[in-house]
C-alpha cells in the first residue's frame, strides 16, 4: 500500500509597502487618539502602499522571497492561489499577473475572496492537491491594499486596516510533519457586518456610489468582535480535534492579527503562555488575508518556530467566514 502523502510548508516569505502610517498622523485626520487606538485594538502603526503599488505587486515580492527561502524556481510551482479581496482589478485575477511577474509559465492561477481567512483557505486547497498527487508544489499568497479602500474620513475603520502580503510554498514533505488538519467554515448571514457595498453586479460604480463612499469598507464592529471571540476558540478546538491534538500541544499559535483584546481572549481559553502566541498586529494593523501569512513568515524568521514545533493558525473574516489549520513544522 502506497504511503500518504504529506503536504507541508517548504518556504515562506513577506512583504510590506515602505511608508508607516502612526496613531498620531491619525490624530491628524480624523477624532481619534494613539491612547484610544492602542486601547481597543492594540495598533500602533501600519504600512500604506504607494500609490503607484497594486497588490500583485506586494504579492509578487512575498511570493519570490518564499520562492527563495523553498529553494524552488517559479517553473516548478504548479498553482498559484491568491487570497485578497483588493485585487487589481476584477479580471485578469491577480494570480494571473503574479504568475506573469514571476514567470511561473507552468502554473494554474486563481484567486479566492475569503476576507482575512483567506490564506488558511489557500493553504486548505494547496493541501488536497499535493495530498492527491496532482500537484508538486503550490504557492499560497495572502495580499492586500487595504488602504485603496479605506475610508479615511470614518474613524471606526481608518484606524484598523494596513497593507502588506505573505507568502507559503506548499508541497512534499516527510511523513508526520506537514499540514496535520484544516478546519474552514462560513456563515453568510454574517456578510451584512463587513462588506463594500459597490463596484459588483449588484451596485456597480455610478457617480452617487463614488459621492457615498460606497467602494469603501463598511463594519458592524461589535457585532465582528462578537463573532471572532467566539470563532477563534471554536474553530482552534476543532482543528485540534480532527488531528488527535490538544491546547497544551501547541507550540505556537499565529492568529488572524486584527484586535489584541481578541486574540488575548483566545490566549486566555487556550491556557496558552505569552511566549506561545505570535502578536505583530502593533507594526501593521489588520491586513486582512496577509495576515496570518506575515506573521508566519515573521515568526520562522525570527527563529520562534523550529522542525517538529506544532503551529495553529486561525482566522476569521467577511463573509464571515473562518478557517484554522495545525501544522508540524518541517523546515
Amino acid at each position: 500500500m502506497c504511503e500518504k502523502i504529506a503536504a507541508g510548508i517548504l518556504g515562506t516569505g513577506s512583504y510590506v509597502p515602505e511608508k508607516v502610517l502612526t496613531n498620531f498622523d491619525l490624530e491628524k485626520m480624523v477624532d481619534t487618539s494613539d491612547e484610544w487606538i492602542t486601547t481597543r485594538t492594540g495598533i500602533k502603526e501600519r504600512r500604506i502602499a504607494d500609490p503607484s503599488q497594486a497588490t500583485s505587486d506586494l504579492a509578487t515580492e512575498a511570493a519570490k522571497k518564499a520562492l527563495e527561502d523553498a529553494k524552488v524556481d517559479p517553473s516548478e510551482i504548479d498553482m498559484i492561489i491568491v487570497a485578497t479581496v483588493t485585487p487589481d482589478m476584477n479580471f485578469p485575477s491577480t494570480a494571473c499577473i503574479v504568475q506573469a511577474n514571476l514567470g511561473a509559465a507552468n502554473a494554474a492561477a486563481f484567486d479566492i475572496s475569503v476576507g482575512c481567512s483567506g490564506f488558511i483557505y489557500g493553504l486548505a486547497i494547496a493541501q488536497q492537491f499535493v495530498e492527491t498527487g496532482m500537484y508538486n508544489k503550490v504557492l499560497v499568497i495572502g495580499a492586500e491594499t487595504l488602504s485603496k479602500i479605506t475610508n479615511w474620513k470614518d474613524r471606526n475603520t481608518c484606524v484598523l486596516f494596513g497593507d502588506g502580503a505573505g507568502a507559503a510554498v506548499v508541497g512534499r514533505v516527510e511523513s508526520g510533519y506537514g499540514i496535520l488538519s484544516t478546519y474552514l467554515g462560513a456563515d453568510g448571514t454574517g456578510g451584512k457586518y463587513l462588506y463594500m457595498p459597490a463596484g459588483g453586479s449588484r451596485m456597480p460604480a455610478s457617480e452617487e456610489t463614488v459621492k457615498k463612499n460606497l467602494h469603501t469598507i463598511f463594519m458592524e464592529g461589535q457585532e465582528v468582535f462578537k463573532f471572532a471571540v467566539k470563532v477563534m476558540d471554536s474553530a482552534t478546538i476543532e482543528a485540534l480535534n480532527r488531528c488527535g491534538l490538544k491546547p497544551e500541544d501547541i507550540d505556537m499559535l499565529i492568529p488572524h492579527q486584527a484586535n489584541t483584546r481578541i486574540i488575548e481572549a483566545a490566549r486566555k481559553r487556550l491556557k496558552l503562555s505569552n511566549d506561545k502566541v505570535y502578536i505583530n498586529l502593533d507594526k501593521y494593523g489588520n491586513t486582512s488575508a496577509a495576515s496570518v501569512a506575515i506573521a508566519l513568515d515573521e515568526a520562522y524568521r525570527k527563529r520562534l518556530i523550529k522542525k517538529g514545533d506544532i503551529i495553529l493558525t486561525v482566522a476569521f473574516g467577511a463573509g464571515l467566514t473562518w478557517g484554522s489549520s495545525v501544522i508540524r513544522w518541517s523546515k
